[in-house]
C-alpha cells in the first residue's frame, strides 16, 4: 500500500479537504449552538446529551439529521397561536382592526 504525504497532494485535493473541513466544524457547531439554545421540551428523543453525542461522534451527518428532524417546530411545541408569529399577527390585527371593543360612538 502506497502513502501519500499531505505536501504530494495537489494543491486543489488540499484546498477541497480544507473547505470540506470548514463545512463539517462550521455545521457542526451551528448545531451544538441550536442545541444549546433549544428549550428540552422541543428537542426530539426527549433529552439533549443523545444530540450531542450523535452531533460530535457521527460528524457531518448527525448535525444535518439534528438540524433536519431533531426538534419540533417552535408552534407545535405551544399553544396554537403562540409564539413569536402568533404575537405579531395578534398585534397587526389589532392594529388593523382596533381592540375588538365596542366603542359608544357606534
Amino acid at each position: 500500500m502506497m502513502q501519500t504525504s499531505w505536501a504530494d497532494l495537489p494543491t486543489a485535493v488540499r484546498a477541497a479537504f480544507v473547505v470540506l473541513g470548514a463545512v463539517q466544524i462550521g455545521v457542526e457547531a451551528a448545531a451544538l449552538i441550536v442545541l444549546a439554545r433549544t428549550p428540552a421540551e422541543r428537542i426530539r428523543l426527549g433529552k439533549k446529551w443523545p444530540w450531542v453525542l450523535i452531533i460530535l461522534f457521527v460528524n457531518l451527518i448527525g448535525a444535518v439529521v439534528f438540524l433536519a428532524v431533531g426538534r419540533t417546530p417552535e408552534v407545535a411545541a405551544k399553544e396554537p397561536g403562540a409564539g413569536v408569529a402568533g404575537e405579531t399577527m395578534a398585534r397587526a390585527a389589532k392594529m388593523l382592526y382596533g381592540s375588538g371593543e365596542a366603542s359608544d360612538d357606534d
